[in-house]
């Protein structure tokens, strides 16, 4: 161990740095004072600062700069007796595992008698279903997640246009899960996760901060539920990341409306040349999926009623542009865009500038704005983790939703994927019901007695999750919709179009909307656009 080969070879060596001498006698002391700072666990969570006062009586600690258990004197030096040492030794071997402890704040493991505790990294639509069904009489929960908030993902587009304010789209974890604001020993830490220990049963992390430097912490789990999502998939084409716009968060809302109506106040100003005008008010969407065609449906409304209201003097250059690789599900999706006057383009992406893309075919494309919506992948942190892997690099799961392999671990959403059935597709509707099937396996181990670690190897797990696709759905903007009822992309089903299939649109999602207060929100902003026009102005 670290300490003890320290302090072995400070015994052996007649030289050292007087820093490490010091840590090791501050270590080691008979007697210390230890104050923990202020925080809300009860006594369960290990104080990260500790001060310590050293008693002076270890004759083979007493001298700083030299090697461990000798002094100078005027006739020579005098070293530390064998069992002096040997009391030395026994006192580094019993304190290294509390010094493992002493690098990390960890909340500890749950102790008998406590409840189990279940650990849910994520707060996305598979996170924050499970989080809302968990019986709390029978868990404690934390909830580790660099957002404090579930985010509405369908209706995203619509507050980048002023269709729906930024808070009708977002719910608070503490909100949709009381608990974790109320009970004593459930927590939210706003903090991504950095790894996980199957074996110690608990997983380390680092808080999200805005600047400065983050510290870690360790967080102990009798079940852990990943849910961490996915991240946007780039296919490594140079300068995405840098010059193009995603549109999963609230703050990429918020970034694109502040571009577009930045694009649109600057081509206003005099001695702007028309080709720079057409390219600060050309909008391109690259991917026809979900959110592509919903983004470019929303921008090519905003156009229609708004800006050639409010920006008249621009109204005939701005435009969209929808590039897709043409694939047949969303071929009718595509097709009815025409209508709106947004324009498709058929090709790839090669390599993306600052203010123009390059295609596969050699030609450029200028845009003043750029949004990326061309999927989903797995994400750093679910390649960095030691867990079986499924098809796409997605975790491995089991029928039950378990990582096969470890115990106590399960993966849901966007993150995980099964290891012997075809991977399921990243929808909000997979997650949602992924996290509604967990939940209720959990309470029922829970009421099994199975919550504790590796409590559950006995407990039958019932009906494997089966997934039946209930159909798509996407606005086009201009109060009409496309909705799909088929069970899969090549299953028959109703397909309608126009207004009706809008009104449907809308009624489902508000329906879905987390909190009352956010329906009312969303249904408020909705009848005032369609009477007043958008809220685009308050930027």
């Amino acid at each position: 161990m670290a300490l003890v080969r320290i302090a072995r070879n400070g015994c052996q060596q007649s030289g050292g740095s007087t820093s490490r001498y010091a840590r090791v006698r501050d270590m080691l002391c008979e007697e210390s004072s230890v104050s923990r700072s202020h925080s809300p666990f009860s006594g369960n969570f290990t104080a990260f600062q500790q001060n310590v006062t050293p008693r002076r009586n270890l004759p083979f600690l007493s001298g700083i700069g030299m090697p461990a258990g000798a002094t100078c004197g005027s006739r020579g030096v005098r070293t530390t007796p064998q069992y002096e040492f040997v009391q030395a030794q026994r006192a580094i071997e019993e304190s290294d595992s509390e010094y493992e402890n002493l690098k990390y704040p960890t909340l500890e493991a749950t102790k008998p008698g406590e409840k189990p505790r279940v650990v849910v990294l994520g707060s996305g639509w598979a996170a924050c279903r499970f989080l809302k069904g968990l019986n709390t009489k029978l868990y404690d929960v934390v909830c580790i997640s660099p957002r404090n908030h579930m985010v509405f993902t369908p209706l995203l587009a619509s507050t980048c246009v002023g269709t729906l304010e930024f808070r009708s789209v977002a719910e608070p974890v503490s909100q949709i899960q009381t608990a974790l604001a109320k009970d004593p020993n459930s927590y939210f830490f706003l903090a991504s996760c950095t790894g996980v220990d199957t074996d110690k049963h608990e997983v380390s992390c680092e808080t999200a901060v805005d600047g400065g430097e983050p510290y870690h912490f360790k967080v102990a789990y009798d079940k852990l539920v990943i849910a961490s999502g996915a991240e946007p998939l780039t296919f490594g084409i140079k300068g995405v990341k840098e010059h193009a716009f995603f549109l999963r968060e609230v703050a990429h809302a918020q970034d694109i409306r502040k571009r577009l109506l930045l694009n649109l106040m600057l081509s206003e100003n005099p001695g702007v040349s028309e080709e720079e005008k057409e390219r600060l008010l050309h909008c391109v969407v690259v991917g026809g999926g979900p959110t592509g065609v919903e983004f470019s449906g929303e921008l090519s409304d905003f156009i229609t009623r708004d800006v050639r209201q409010r920006y008249a003097h621009v109204k005939n250059y701005i435009k969209v542009t929808l590039i897709e690789v043409w694939p047949l599900y969303w071929f009718i999706k595509l097709v009815f865009l025409r209508g709106n006057k947004i324009g498709l383009v058929r090709g790839v992406v090669k390599e993306v500038h600052p203010n123009k893309l390059v295609l596969s075919d050699g030609s450029d494309v200028p845009y003043g704005l750029l949004v990326w919506s061309t999927g989903v992948g797995p994400s750093e942190f679910v390649k960095s983790l030691p867990l079986p892997k499924s098809q796409g690099g997605r975790i491995g799961v089991d029928e039950w939703l378990r990582v096969p392999s470890v115990d106590d671990v399960f993966a849901l959403g966007d993150c995980a994927g099964f290891v012997e059935r075809p991977v399921l597709p990243a929808l909000a509707q997979v997650a949602e019901r992924q996290g509604k099937y967990l939940v209720e396996l959990l309470n029922r181990i829970g009421k099994q007695e199975g919550g504790k670690a590796s409590s559950a190897k006995d407990v039958p797990l019932g009906d494997p999750f089966v997934y039946k696709h209930l159909g798509s759905m996407a606005s086009v903007g201009r109060y009409k919709a496309l909705v799909d009822l088929s069970h899969s992309k090549d299953a028959k089903g109703i397909t309608l179009a126009g207004f009706i299939s809008w009104f449907i649109w809308r009624s489902a999602y508000l329906t879905r909307v987390i909190s009352w207060r956010n329906r009312f929100y969303v249904a408020t902003n909705w009848a005032t656009t369609l009477v007043f026009g958008r809220d685009n102005s308050q930027i």
